[in-house]
Parts: structure tokens; C-alpha cells; sequence
């Protein structure tokens, strides 16, 4: 596994831990079909929560969630709708949202949960 998917990984884990402790379950990890990935999807109080994860070691090219890109939100909103409609829950009340980690040498973890991106 090359150090870009390990150091991704990680700030999955990450993000899992920071939803668990907030008393979300995680429902599925890394979700893909042919029209994009889900990161992270989670349930909470009968809701779902889908969940773009970004990570990075520092400011150098800008803040994590800058990738966000509407391209990417184009293929997370499609993503969606596949997963959605391959369980049957078509219609179902949900919500669509970032985590951006940035995780710099020798400092704790910095998380940033910006709720609604879609």
C-alpha cells in the first residue's frame, strides 16, 4: 500500500473515532460504486450522515477542505443516490457533510466538521 492511501487510512480512522465519540455509528466505510466513493456513512438519531473525509500534513497547498471541489461534490451527490437507492431507502432523511483533518508533525490532530455541504 503506498504512504498516500496509509496516511489516508489513518485520517479515516481518525474521523470514525471523532463520529463515535459523538455518538454517531458508523454504518459503512469507503462505500464505492462506478459513480464515486462515500468515505464515511453514519447514523445518528435515525438519521444517515454522509461524510467526506480530508487529511492532510499541512497548509502547504491550503486546508483540507479546499479539495473539495464541485466536481467531487458532483460524484459524492451521485454516490449518494446510488447507495440510497441499492438499499432500498430511497427518500430517506439525511444529511451530507465534511471532516477536514489536519495532521501536522508532532501536534495533535485538528479536525474541522463543517456540517451541510451538500
Amino acid at each position: 500500500m503506498d504512504k498516500r492511501r496509509v496516511f489516508g487510512n489513518r485520517g479515516e480512522d481518525l474521523a470514525a473515532s471523532f463520529f463515535i465519540l459523538q455518538g454517531y455509528e458508523v454504518v459503512e466505510r469507503n462505500w464505492n460504486c462506478r459513480l464515486g466513493e462515500i468515505d464515511l456513512i453514519l447514523e445518528k438519531d435515525g438519521k444517515l450522515h454522509f461524510v467526506e473525509i480530508k487529511t492532510r500534513r499541512s497548509l502547504e497547498f491550503g486546508y483540507p477542505e479546499e479539495a473539495i471541489t464541485p466536481t467531487k461534490l458532483k460524484h459524492l451527490a451521485r454516490a449518494i443516490e446510488m447507495y440510497l437507492r441499492s438499499k432500498g431507502i430511497e427518500g430517506a432523511d439525511f444529511q451530507v457533510h465534511a471532516l477536514a483533518i489536519l495532521m501536522q508533525p508532532d501536534q495533535p490532530p485538528n479536525f474541522r466538521f463543517i456540517e451541510g455541504i451538500l
